[in-house]
This record gives structure tokens, C-alpha cells and sequence, in this order.
């Protein structure tokens, strides 16, 4: 069953999507494209297909119980996004990760992010704040629910601190390099080091700045956010 969670400001709905693995047929709303893609990106996002295997259209039809055009189609979609290589003339395989592609990642996350963050805010009205509140609640409700329903709630709170910026085609880089630092963040789970962090202490710091209007503070909050992250996975990443 598809979860999607929705933050509307300015007539723009920031939205994250996770599907479970079972397709069914109550999901004819969407194209087997889409539930294809959805489907094969949450699997690369949460490591069940991990780096470098290959993604065979045969086996891929069978699982996702569709025809090999949704597979292919959504293989591209997911080349585009950086998930999925493609290898000449033999087929997909899912993205490597590398210590040094995490380090490009972040840096770039961090800068882009900085640049949204500070237009988002000298642009922030009440209905921006509203959006932002209510992400935030979404996601710490969500703690208790699956894992993909809570990385929805928090990729839409992270854009919805991001949404008064005016820049579409930024607050694309930026939606797209989430995702590419999911993989990598999601491992840093995996670290003792890593579960000692209260996160939920630095989300409601970062917010409470947000609603103050405090730049500054915002920004170092936020870069401290991932810079944090980064720190752990640098020792698990070969």
C-alpha cells in the first residue's frame, strides 16, 4: 500500500512517497511505471538491494509483477537519479557508494542546502511556518510507525523548512540529494555511536530557530545536522 505524506505552501505540495513491497490492484490510480519505480527506489534507499547488484528485467517483472516497459522505464527514471547505473549494453546494476561519492554528497547538500535555507527564510510567512510546524509533527508521530512512513515525514519536513525558497530548480538539487544521502545515512544507523545521538533534540532546535526567524542560527543548526551524520559514517564507509 502507497503512503504519501503532503506539506502544501504557495500552491506547492512537497511530498515524500513510500510504497510497501507487495504491488496490488487497489493502486490503479498510479502507471506500473510508477509503481515500478517507486517500488525499486525504496528498495536501493533501505539497502534490500544493496550497491551493485544487478537489476535483471526478467527477475524484475516477476517481482514487481509487471511487464519488462514499466522496468525499463523505471530503471531509467532511476539512471537519472543517480540510484541506478547503467552498464553499457548489458543491462542496470544499482549504484556503488564509496566514501568519497558520500563526501561529494554531503559537501554539496550542505552547500546548495545553506543557499535554500537562507532564501527560505527571508521569504518565510505564516503559511510557511503553519507547513513547517505541521511536518514536524507528522514526523515525531511517525517514530512510532514502519521505517518508510517515517523517512516520508522526514524528507517533508526538511523541505518544508526549505519551501519559501524560490528557486525550483535548487529545491530539486536539494530533494535529489536527500535521497542520495539516505543509503549512506542509513548505515550510520546501524552504528552504536550513531543511536546515541538524540536527532530529535536537533530537529526541534532546528525548527524552533526556523519559527524565530534566527538565519544564522537555522543554518549552523542545520549544517551541524548533517555534518553530525557524516562524522559517523566516515569510519563505516570503505
Amino acid at each position: 500500500m502507497e503512503k504519501t505524506i503532503f506539506i502544501e505552501y504557495r500552491g506547492i505540495n512537497w511530498h515524500a512517497q513510500v510504497m510497501d513491497k507487495a504491488i496490488t490492484e487497489n493502486q490503479s490510480t498510479q502507471s506500473s511505471t510508477q509503481r515500478a519505480y517507486l517500488a525499486l527506489r525504496n528498495d536501493i534507499i533501505f539497502g534490500r538491494i544493496p550497491p551493485g547488484q544487478r537489476l535483471k528485467i526478467d527477475s524484475l517483472k516477476e517481482t514487481l509483477e509487471t511487464g519488462a516497459s514499466p522496468v525499463r522505464e523505471a530503471l531509467s527514471l532511476l539512471t537519472s537519479d543517480q540510484l541506478v547505473d547503467r552498464i553499457d549494453q548489458r543491462g542496470f546494476r544499482v549504484a556503488q557508494t564509496s566514501r568519497e561519492q558520500f563526501q561529494e554528497i554531503l559537501d554539496l547538500r550542505c552547500n546548495l542546502e545553506d543557499m535554500a535555507v537562507r532564501e527560505s527564510l527571508s521569504h518565510a510567512d505564516t503559511g510557511w511556518e503553519d507547513a513547517l510546524v505541521l511536518s514536524h509533527h507528522h514526523m515525531v508521530r511517525a517514530r512510532k510507525q514502519d521505517q518508510e512512513t517515517f523517512e516520508a515525514c522526514h524528507k517533508a519536513f526538511h523541505m518544508a523548512l526549505l519551501a519559501a525558497c524560490r528557486s525550483p530548480i535548487l529545491l530539486r538539487f536539494c530533494s535529489q540529494l536527500y535521497d542520495l544521502n539516505v543509503r549512506y545515512r542509513y548505515l550510520a544507523g546501524q552504528s552504536k555511536g550513531y543511536a546515541r545521538r538524540d536527532v530529535d533534540a536537533e530537529h526541534q532546535g532546528i525548527l524552533n530557530a526556523a519559527v524565530e526567524r534566527d538565519t544564522e542560527t537555522v543554518s549552523t543548526r542545520l549544517m551541524e545536522h548533517y555534518r553530525n551524520t557524516g562524522a559517523f559514517l566516515a569510519e563505516q564507509i570503505s
